[in-house]
């Protein structure tokens, strides 16, 4: 099938909105129509280099939802007609990660960023007779994608297809890291390092968790106004501005959980999440940084006598084949704001112009719509 796509093809270039061929499912895969996709930070990684790609080109999209329009052989839990969302993570269900509880951590994970197909290691994507790398293995930012199944959820028909492509990645990414990983209770103070998609999941998954205090931190003025009409009690600029009021909101105890979900984490966000963390209190890194980066600014001394916990996380510590439509159904019952996260929605020919409203602080996620003109 010949379609559209937005192809990166070398570092620091603009994406390439253009022609491509899309492969037909085989044994295992299922071919999607795209309705939506979101505009994740760690796309952008791609173009950076801070996410480390093996060649180029590259195909861009971690995010979406759509409509299962053909079902290859072999295929057990999607017909056609299905409503799903694409999970960033495949999940087999039967490796060891994911019969111990850790679907987000699949083994099927490890070919993610290799670009070739989970079902037989070939690719499904071509442009300009070149193979493409899918980001995820999946593609997104394309009005059609052949994926395996393993990487399809189901949802309800009922919701909205820009809704249900944010959690794909960055709302369990968020809501779980308060939730699973950072583990808020009823009474915490809990300080969020940068509030855009990833930061407000976390910060509604610590306001549903019962924290009483929930300081959101985000040098963008923009961010921190949503922040606050999405349950924050306080607000501050840098961790270094939050220090001294925290200490006085707290009486010195400090926050028991800290998350940082900053766009691209650098090594002296560590020391500075963990100044605002308590005693035996909790530090989740779920921003990415670069690859190559190997140096953190980390007081030793204070990290072993206050016994403070540094703990990572990836795609909330969940199970997407659980959380997906769980987060889904908070949604329509109205316990999870999903409609206010999306700031702005593009076409996907405007997809560079989404990307530096993201850069520029405009937006909290934005969202590509595909159009028949698209296809």
């Amino acid at each position: 099938m010949k379609t559209k796509g937005a192809v990166l093809w070398g570092l620091n270039e603009p994406w390439s909105v253009e022609e491509i061929e899309v492969g037909e499912p085989v044994a295992g895969e299922v071919q999607i129509r795209m309705e939506a996709a979101g505009m994740c930070h760690s796309d952008h990684h791609i173009v950076t280099g801070a996410t480390p790609m093996p060649s180029y080109p590259v195909m861009g999209g971690h995010e979406g939802s759509g409509v299962v329009i053909k079902v290859g052989p072999e295929v057990k839990t999607l017909k056609e007609g299905d409503h799903v969302v694409l999970s960033f993570i495949p999940s087999c269900g039967h490796c060891p990660a994911c019969a111990n509880g850790h679907q987000n951590l699949c083994d099927l994970g490890m070919g993610l960023l290799s670009g070739m197909a989970i079902s037989d290691g070939t690719f499904r994507i071509q442009a300009r007779g070149q193979d493409v790398i899918p980001m995820c293995l999946l593609g997104t930012f394309s009005p059609y994608m052949t994926v395996h199944e393993t990487s399809a959820v189901k949802i309800d028909d009922d919701i909205p297809f820009d809704v249900a492509s944010l959690v794909g990645c960055g709302v369990p990414t968020g809501w779980g890291s308060a939730v699973n990983v950072a583990k808020v209770t009823p009474g915490d103070t809990v300080a969020i390092i940068g509030v855009g998609g990833v930061g407000l999941s976390a910060l509604q998954g610590a306001v549903q968790s019962g924290a009483t205090k929930v300081i959101a931190i985000d040098p963008v003025a923009f961010k921190r106004d949503q922040a606050l009409k999405f349950g924050a009690t306080h607000v501050f600029a840098s961790a270094a501005e939050a220090l001294m009021p925290l200490m006085e909101l707290t009486a010195g105890r400090m926050a028991e959980k800290t998350i940082i979900t900053v766009g691209e984490i650098k090594g002296e966000d560590i020391e500075a999440a963990l100044l605002l963390t308590a005693k035996a209190g909790r530090c989740v890194v779920t921003g990415m940084g670069r690859m190559e980066d190997m140096d953190v600014k980390l007081n030793l001394f204070l990290f072993t006598m206050l016994q403070k916990d540094l703990q990572g996380a990836i795609f909330g510590g969940g199970n997407p084949r659980h959380d997906i439509p769980l987060l889904l159904s908070m949604y329509k019952s109205g316990q999870l704001n999903l409609d206010d996260m999306i700031t702005n929605t593009y076409t996907l020919d405007d997809i560079n112009t989404g990307y530096q409203d993201m850069l520029d602080g405009k937006n909290i996620r934005g969202v590509v719509k595909f159009t028949d003109a698209d296809r």
